[in-house]
């Protein structure tokens, strides 16, 4: 049998109705195919949030000034986030990365210097980044990923924070998925009305600006830098076999421009929740996956991600440690 035959068939003799587990019994199957073992385990779990200024942010896409960036970088790196609330209580290791903010954090800060630039560029003038910064921001969350896998982690997840990062992963999907912009932007951080039209107006005026060819120039142009780096740790995630889990609108946003690099990504990712973000019901309906939570987040951070591991622990728990029919002698149906 293959593993995913011999999973299942362990799955389905545990002491309970076949398939009375629902969602529990795809991530239990899900996670044994990824670590091709019928005893799967979750290990060091780590959480890396990027931050990152955008330029964008200058036409007023956000109802939040940009400082806002460096100020909820230091407090998730100080504790006092939701993302440090959660990964507290569902013992992740947490790390926050400065990929691109706008300030110069003391150095005694508890945040990682990664920093590119201060900020992508203002895509209604040029592209958001270059092909090399995009590159290295690649390559730097790559790096990140790679020496938590040497540490032993094999489970991973990706926050971010950078006022006005809905923008650009609204134009991502809006040019990988070929939809509308209208159909790819939302609230974000709480934009309505008058100000949700001025959002789409502009991201119209920065489609129809550029024509870049590939992904790598679709990442340089319509991206930023933490969104960049969130993009080379799905891929060096999926080189290195973990368990990704994909948090919510933006981080799924880096998910779909990753796969465009490396088209069997999502084999390896847990989609962890539903946002309540429009686009990202529509991202996720596009990539045919069903999230775990339905909770009306749109927080960001990684935090669904977080809140989530409780329950994909469980999945893991019960196939291992639940007993079979056979084990527990109790009288299978059959």
């Amino acid at each position: 049998m293959s593993i995913k035959e011999q999973l299942q068939h362990k799955i389905d003799f545990k002491t309970k109705p076949t398939g009375s587990l629902g969602q529990l019994e795809d991530i239990a199957l899900q996670i044994g195919m990824i670590q091709n073992t019928l005893s799967p385990k979750i290990e060091k779990p780590a959480m890396l949030v990027f931050a990152a200024d955008h330029g964008l942010a200058d036409e007023n896409v956000s109802p939040y000034p940009k400082d806002v960036t460096w100020q909820m970088a230091m407090n998730i790196a100080t504790g006092g986030a939701g993302i440090s609330v959660f990964c507290r209580q569902n013992g992740i290791d947490l790390k926050v990365i400065d990929a691109g903010v706008d300030f110069d954090f003391p150095e005694n800060t508890p945040i990682i210097s990664s920093k590119i630039a201060r900020g992508s560029k203002n895509m209604m003038h040029e592209p958001a980044m270059s092909i090399d910064e995009c590159k290295l921001a690649l390559v730097k969350g790559a790096e990140f990923v790679n020496a938590e896998a040497k540490k032993g982690c094999n489970t991973i997840s990706f926050g971010e924070m950078g006022i006005g990062n809905t923008s650009p992963s609204s134009l991502l999907i809006h040019r990988f998925l070929g939809l509308p912009i209208e159909e790819c932007v939302g609230a974000g951080a709480g934009v309505q009305g008058d100000a949700l039209t001025h959002k789409q107006k502009i991201l119209i005026e920065v489609s129809e600006k550029y024509n870049p060819s590939t992904p790598l120039e679709t990442l340089a142009t319509f991206g930023g830098l933490e969104i960049a780096m969130m993009v080379g740790a799905f891929i060096e995630a999926k080189k290195q076999n973990m368990v990704i889990l994909v948090d919510g609108f933006i981080a799924s946003a880096a998910m779909l421009t990753a796969s465009q690099f490396e088209p069997t990504l999502k084999e390896n990712c847990i989609f962890c929740h539903k946002s309540y973000e429009k686009a990202h019901i529509t991202l996720l309906e596009k990539l045919g996956v069903e999230p775990i939570l339905d909770l009306r987040l749109r927080l960001g951070e990684g935090t669904g991600a977080a809140v989530a591991l409780s329950i994909i622990r469980s999945a893991v728990a019960f196939i291992n440690e639940m007993a079979s029919f056979e084990d527990a002698g109790v009288s299978n149906k059959e």
